[in-house]
């Protein structure tokens, strides 16, 4: 019997079940498709304070989220990475002292401490304003963290892993009930299972979870689709930018995977299925619109080299526009009353899902009494991040030293995504030879064979959309041979 079963390997389950193995308890993860297959591969991978949330006057959600920032940077040196944003002044949209003022509030509420404080900027002669166009003088760059999201999620879940903890992907959960004191559980192809508690952290279906229990209850979900679109590199400087829209909206420009820059995000109302979740040819024409309102290179449709949306799962707080609906979450603890434990989590974001999860063991811990204790993920390195926050490049140095037959571009793609564990990717390798099967791009059968016996990687989308973003890169006949060389393992095995 499981003390936990944790429905979901998005990022707030992968946190989840991490502090509560950390904590010494059996945990089991249930996931219906690949880890982080959903909301959380397709964020705009920021770890943020929400500049924008201000106006909207959620104070203590932009505290907390700034407060995560440079914990997550410090626990987790591979993945997250310092940002500066530049925000131009529009004339006619948000006057410059309200910016400011923003940008004040933002610099002194979280508790920064190692990124830098926002500074004004000349566009006409900071590099920042070349490839804008015309008209644009001043700008205002701040900090904010960058972070692969989906790899975020793995490493959670690969920490909680080595913990003892049981990650099930592609096991969809069929039924729950309460049963002796416990929950008894069936996965999709009949295995029973049996815990202590449930945590349903199913994201945009936390309420087709609560059905599955016969729980559901009066919280409402409100379902925003955020899409993004990804072009070929529209400026070769490494600040990212942050724009304003005349209809109050705000999307983001961020260099991306070296060779492109990724666009978004949008606030659209969704109610179609989760399990297919794309940008509409609206949401693309939105994007391409207001970029071209900035950059000098213009762009369409057609220059969009891959596209993708996720559905936030915001709490409806009756807010009339998508984009003012709160991003703060709730957590929902059955009554003792009613048997076993049942906690629900309803909302979130990237940024905070550490703090929200220790909040939920916290808070199971009136249930389950091992819980009980300090938290503790705030200061434990996630595999692979156990190097100071500013030591990538010296670890890049260290993997090429001891690797020589590695290009640049590649130690850092390795560094970037594996941090210390990049050598167990490796391993005894003294030249590209020993690594087997070279796909393309650094990618080698050595490294796949560590995402399959690592990371639960089962197939080419797994690996080349959410172990990394390497379909970028690959062409038509390499993606073949992967799929190739995965049917042949999975085959065998």
């Amino acid at each position: 019997m499981y003390d936990i079963l944790v429905i979901g390997a998005g990022i707030n389950g992968a946190g989840i079940a991490r502090d509560a193995a950390g904590r010494g308890l059996r945990v089991l993860v249930m996931e219906a498709g690949d880890i982080a297959r959903g909301t959380s591969s397709a964020s705009t991978k920021l770890i943020h304070g929400g500049l924008r949330y201000l106006e909207h006057f959620e104070f203590a959600l932009v505290r907390e989220s700034l407060a995560e920032r440079e914990r997550l940077w410090k626990i987790a040196p591979h993945v997250v990475r310092p940002m500066r944003f530049i925000l131009p002044h529009r004339s006619g949209l948000r006057p410059r002292w309200l910016l400011r003022l923003g940008l004040f509030l933002y610099d002194h509420i979280g508790g920064r401490r190692k990124l830098p404080p926002t500074s004004t900027l000349d566009l006409r002669t900071h590099e920042a304003g070349k490839p804008l166009k015309h008209g644009f003088r001043t700008a205002f760059a701040y900090s904010d963290c960058w972070v692969d999201d989906a790899r975020m999620v793995v490493l959670n879940l690969r920490d909680a892993a080595d913990r003892g903890a049981t990650v099930l992907p592609h096991t969809p959960v069929a039924g729950l009930e309460r049963a002796q004191g416990v929950w008894r559980i069936r996965a999709g192809d009949g295995t029973q299972y049996t815990a202590r508690a449930v945590v349903n952290a199913g994201g945009p279906a936390v309420l087709d979870v609560l059905d599955l229990a016969g729980q559901r209850g009066s919280q409402r979900m409100r379902l925003v689709r955020g899409s993004h679109i990804v072009v070929s590199r529209l400026f070769d400087h490494d600040f990212s930018y942050f724009f304003q829209l005349p209809d109050g909206r705000i999307f983001f420009a961020i260099p991306y995977e070296q060779d492109f820059t990724m666009i978004g995000t949008t606030d659209a109302d969704h109610s179609g299925s989760l399990t297919d979740i794309r940008p509409d040819a609206a949401e693309i024409a939105y994007l391409c619109e207001g970029a071209n309102g900035y950059f000098r290179k213009q762009i369409t449709p057609a220059d969009i080299v891959w596209s993708f949306a996720g559905v936030r799962p915001l709490i409806d707080d009756g807010s009339g526009r998508p984009e003012a609906a709160t991003r703060g979450y709730r957590l929902d603890l059955s009554e003792a009353i009613e048997g076993a434990p049942l906690l629900s989590v309803f909302g979130g974001k990237l940024t905070t899902y550490r703090h929200l999860a220790q909040s939920a063991i916290d808070l199971l811990a009136s249930r389950i009494p091992e819980l009980a204790g300090p938290g503790w993920t705030d200061s434990v390195a996630l595999p692979g991040g156990d190097f100071p926050m500013d030591g990538a490049a010296k670890l890049v140095e260290e993997l090429i030293a001891q690797y020589p037959f590695l290009q640049r571009g590649w130690a850092e793609r390795l560094v970037a995504s594996y941090g210390t564990r990049a050598w167990l990717v490796l391993g005894d390798a003294q030249g590209l030879q020993d690594c087997g099967v070279h796909f393309g791009h650094g990618l080698t059968a050595c490294e796949v064979e560590y995402l399959i016996a690592q990371e639960w990687a089962r197939k080419a989308d797994d690996i080349l959309w959410r172990r990394s973003k390497l379909g970028l890169h690959l062409s038509a006949a390499q993606v073949a041979s992967l799929e190739s060389y995965l049917g042949t393992k999975m085959g065998a095995s």
